[in-house]
């Protein structure tokens, strides 16, 4: 019987999410794959320091025990399976328990998230990511230049979304963004009753909520709703989550104050917003990614990374 991944929380994720291969990409971006190849190969040996989203690969990778798998992280990245080596090799390094690898030299790899089931997909490369999410896959561009994670909470999963266009559609976003604050206003209030279609990343945190529930003895997951939504709007979206069955353990209406130092004060393991304005800001001080989802993303460009 072949094996499979069902009743995971399924992480795929780059190399560059995971590591800080930005040196080494910047040989690739001047000189292109041949001399990255041999880069990677010389460095072999030496471990790649945590990049941005280690923190939160290794808190996830702590809730499998003896007999139990509960998380599966897997390498998704379009760097070749030679430069791989080290890759795997740094994983191996940081004792962080992870076995598959796909290597694509260069191909989008982010067309292997659905034999995965992959319930998210972390990346360098913003084309790779919005292929992702268009595919109907929970999907972010870290922000490498991203503070890294604090080690106050060692037993904690800290994970903080934004509301519209990531947890929840963009359907309110866009009477924000075509009729401004008081219509948003006025139509939240309306329908205050009735619940957003899910956005993005509502199944994500449908299945860390799961994860949490089934739990172990030494680590939990702690989650924050961080929103620009200020009351009255406050009440959908919290009527929303109440309608999904799911508990956050924090939620933040801010009403337009930056996120920052707010995040700051949370210390996630990583934060998810659609606007890259609220990435950058929050990067200062909390790993941090960019969900190019939604009417506030419609004109974005792409990035021309390794990944």
């Amino acid at each position: 019987m072949a094996t499979n991944l069902d009743g995971q929380l399924v992480v795929a994720i780059s190399s560059r999410a995971l590591f800080d291969f930005e040196e080494e990409n910047e040989v690739f971006e001047q000189h292109a794959d041949k001399a990255y190849m041999q880069l990677q190969l010389q460095r072999v040996e030496q471990p790649a320091k945590p990049g941005v989203a280690f923190s939160l690969v290794k808190k996830l990778l702590a809730f499998n025990t003896p007999g139990t798998q509960r998380v599966e992280v897997v390498i998704l990245s379009r760097n070749d399976p030679v430069s791989g080596l080290r890759v795997m090799r740094s994983a191996e390094h940081y004792k962080l328990a992870i076995s598959r690898c796909t290597f694509t030299k260069g191909q989008a790899p982010w067309r292997y998230l659905r034999p995965l089931k992959a319930n998210l997909f972390l990346s360098a490369k913003s084309e790779d990511v919005r292929s992702a999410l268009g595919n109907g896959f929970a999907a972010a561009t870290v922000a490498t230049h991203s503070a890294r994670a604090q080690s106050n909470y060692p037993s904690e999963v800290r994970i903080a979304f934004d509301g519209d266009a990531v947890l929840f559609s963009d359907q309110a976003e866009r009477v924000f963004q075509k009729d401004g604050l008081d219509a948003f206003q006025k139509h939240e209030r309306k329908h205050s009753a009735k619940p957003l279609p899910p956005g993005p990343f509502m199944p994500l945190l449908k299945a860390l909520h799961g994860l949490q529930q089934a739990g172990t003895p030494h680590m939990r997951i702690r989650t924050a709703l961080v929103t620009a939504r200020s009351a009255p709007a406050h009440e959908r979206a919290i009527r929303t989550l109440m309608d999904w069955n799911i508990e956050v353990d924090e939620a933040m209406f801010l009403g337009g104050l930056a996120k920052g130092e707010f995040l700051r004060e949370f210390e996630p393991d990583f934060f998810f917003d659609d606007q890259t304005g609220h990435v950058d800001a929050a990067a200062q001080h909390v790993p941090a990614g960019h969900v190019a989802s939604g009417v506030a993303n419609r004109s974005s460009g792409v990035s021309n990374s390794s990944e």
